[in-house]
């Protein structure tokens, strides 16, 4: 069995004596904490956060992760507080292994809810100790290793966890050894029938591939040695996931996916790298299209390496992969490289600027969190951000983005900043104009074209692909939407009150503040946003102000305070909506009903459905139009027309020379002779629709043109 002797001998490799005494102690502390407890296999519970401790010295980390690691379950399982660690081991490592502890203090709804609160909670102590996720993976990893002693059901909601985010996340770190032990693992759980045929034939078929294999290698670096560059050929396994996706993704067969030859070859420096590409092209020919250059451009979570892939011998396509040995350290490390160079007390680039992605990264979970409504919303962000396949595109300076691939130039101009996205309007895509829905593909450049008044689309959240965006467009729509309603609800609540000769602006505070403590409402504009979303209806709450602030004796309502119709000008957004069953246009007689959670929702006087809403007069409203509207309404006409050729062509030019748009339109046969036509304009108002029906009519073979309504 492994015991603490043999971790400190593996430690004396890389930690000073005092660092390592450390680390012993931590464990006997934790040995004691832990005194009596066991594991479900039934081993003492001890030897779960030591072998933690030993998968994070396989990777080199430091003294107070490894005392973390020891301490890690010492919070949630044992009467020890944080504070008592502290004491004992200092700061630093307290406030990690209570990064890693669960809310154990918290009873939660369900599963869920609790996987997404201890998330988030993790994430905020990431964003102070990025050590913290480390500890979690190494962790984690022990767990799935000795997953065998717990239930079938168990077992598969663990591996599904690890899957969708401890595996992405070790892969967006970088950190490749974790990440293939994870999905492997998982995999096992999930589908241990699958794993175990897979595992079986990948054993098969090295058997009957050993010699192909050894004489391809044998030819890489026999062809590095003619030329003199020194290099390390080895052969490249693929993990059983891997081969599983390909195999369902790409529908190919187990022999197919087989067929693929890998290797890596090692060098000493950059330079190296590309003279070896040369060597390697000249040895065997390129397939045109398969070249990568992950030096010139790292992807995200810092992985840096050449890859080709080859026609070898008979045919047989060959991937090879060519990267210095501190590029294999950071793919197989990744962030944890920036703490085995520390050890070794020396900074190296490739490893800090890993770090310094990391912690990028964590403080754009951090912004998420922010915008996030909940834990589980936050949670299902961060899912959708952990996706790999990056494309990388360009700003008009030449500064590199990393985006998902399938992102828009609305994921880009997030990315680049909130405030931008929120404010965009168009974008140039190499110098030409494009819509903000494009799909992005590497190598372009890109140019965002703001506006100072610009907002959000709810139609966004359509095309987007990165969390950022998501959640960004989501928290601008609340506001966009609270602002509106509070600004609404203050004109309902004013047209309420003048009924009893006063108003908002000339109430005392106390009555107001007396219905706001009734209501268990925190201020003004949370009772006036719910007067604005119609969850609360304007006459009754004016008529308990006015009894407040009489005594209950509020006056008989009518007099010379009495507002007149409220004015919609139809750019007012979120919380005034124009009814689809009646169209209403700038010009109609409108009468506004306020529906719960909408707003006001915007009806012509004529139309038939408000004869079912006046049965709650409470919730009607006078309107009439602002003469400054200037935006499109959508109108639907419906068209008698004789059957002719070129019919859609002349309606569509004569509707463009009256500078108006056709946003649909549908052609149904009543006979051999008549057509229907179902179209539907985008106006400017009621003259401009009289307009344009009047120069329908000029053309001798339009019939009846009628307006539809209900």
């Amino acid at each position: 069995m492994f015991t603490i002797d043999d971790l400190a001998d593996r430690l004396g490799g890389y930690l000073p004596p005092d660092e390592i005494r450390q680390v012993k102690r931590a464990f006997y502390y934790a040995e004691q904490a832990h005194d009596g407890q066991r594991r479900r296999s039934g081993e003492p519970y001890v030897t779960h956060p030591l072998a933690v401790a030993n998968i994070l010295a396989n990777m080199h980390m430091d003294h107070q992760s490894l005392m973390a690691a020891m301490l890690h379950d010492v919070i949630e399982d044992t009467g020890v507080s944080k504070e008592a660690l502290g004491e004992q081991f200092g700061e630093a490592v307290a406030e990690l292994v209570d990064g890693v502890s669960k809310l154990t203090q918290i009873t939660f709804e369900d599963k869920a809810v609790a996987q997404a609160e201890n998330f988030q909670k993790m994430v905020l102590a990431m964003s102070r100790d990025i050590r913290v996720i480390i500890v979690k993976l190494a962790d984690r990893l022990h767990n799935m290793r000795t997953l065998g002693a717990l239930r079938p059901e168990k077992k598969r909601r663990i591996a599904r966890e690890t899957l969708e985010i401890y595996a992405r996340i070790a892969n967006r770190l970088g950190i490749n050894t974790i990440r293939v032990e994870l999905e492997d693992l998982s995999f096992q759980a999930l589908h241990p029938m699958r794993a175990e045929r897979i595992k079986r034939a990948v054993a098969s078929a090295r058997g009957h591939r050993r010699s192909a294999i050894r004489q391809i290698q044998n030819s890489l670096q026999q062809s590095l040695d003619d030329d003199g560059l020194s290099g390390s050929v080895v052969g490249r396994q693929k993990h059983l996931l891997s081969i599983y996706k390909k195999m369902r993704d790409q529908r190919k067969s187990f022999a197919e996916i087989m067929d693929v030859f890998g290797f890596r070859i090692i060098a000493e420096d950059v330079d190296s790298c590309y003279r070896i590409l040369g060597v390697v092209h000249n040895l065997y020919k390129p397939v045109p299209g398969r070249f990568k250059d992950y030096i010139a451009i790292p992807k995200a979570n810092g992985y840096q390496s050449l890859h080709t892939t080859l026609f070898g011998p008979n045919g047989m396509p060959i991937e090879v992969q060519i990267r210095t040995r501190e590029m294999e350290a950071m793919a197989n490390n990744g962030i944890a490289a920036h703490w085995l160079y520390k050890a070794g007390q020396t900074e190296h680039p490739i490893a800090e600027g890993s770090h310094a992605r990391a912690r990028a990264w964590v403080k754009g979970l951090l912004e998420m969190q922010r915008h996030a409504g909940d834990s589980l919303e936050f949670i299902e962000h961060v899912k959708n951000d952990l996706f790999p396949d990056d494309i990388y595109v360009f700003t008009p300076k030449g500064d590199i983005m990393e985006l998902p691939q399938g992102a828009t130039v609305i994921d880009f101009a997030y990315s680049v900043h909130t405030d931008i996205g929120n404010s965009c309007i168009a974008c140039r895509i190499d110098r030409h104009l494009a819509p903000l829905s494009t799909r992005l593909q590497s190598g372009q450049t890109l140019e965002i074209i703001t506006a100072p008044g610009a907002r959000p689309n709810l139609a966004w959240l359509n095309v987007v692909v990165t969390a950022k965006a998501r959640s960004a467009i989501r928290h601008a729509l609340k506001h966009q939407q609270h602002t509106e309603a509070v600004q609404l609800g203050r004109r309902l609540l004013n047209k309420a009150l003048a009924e009893f000769e006063t108003s908002l602006e000339e109430l005392p505070a106390k009555p107001l503040d007396a219905l706001l403590a009734e209501l268990g409402l925190k201020n003004e504009d949370a009772l006036l946003e719910s007067i604005g979303l119609g969850t609360r209806v304007a006459h009754v709450v004016a008529r308990r102000l006015v009894d407040l602030q009489h005594g209950e004796q509020s006056p008989a309502p009518g007099g010379k305070h009495r507002q007149g119709p409220i004015v919609i000008s139809g750019a007012e957004g979120m919380v005034i909506k124009f009814a689809r069953c009646c169209h209403p246009l700038p010009g109609d007689p409108v009468i506004g009903h306020l529906s719960v959670g909408k707003g006001i929702v915007v009806h012509r006087a004529e139309c038939r459905n408000l004869a079912e809403l006046k049965s709650d007069p409470d919730k009607l409203f006078a309107l009439e139009w602002s003469d400054e509207s200037d935006e499109d309404f959508p109108v639907p006409l419906r068209l008698e027309i004789e059957s002719r050729r070129g019919l859609v062509a002349e309606l569509a030019s004569l509707v463009t020379d009256a500078d108006a748009n056709i946003e649909r339109i549908g052609i149904e046969e009543r006979d051999a002779r008549l057509s229907i036509v179902n179209l539907t304009l985008s106006v400017r108002n009621r003259v401009h629709l009289a307009r344009i029906i009047k120069r329908l009519r000029n053309l001798s073979h339009v019939g009846r043109i009628t307006r539809l309504s209900n």
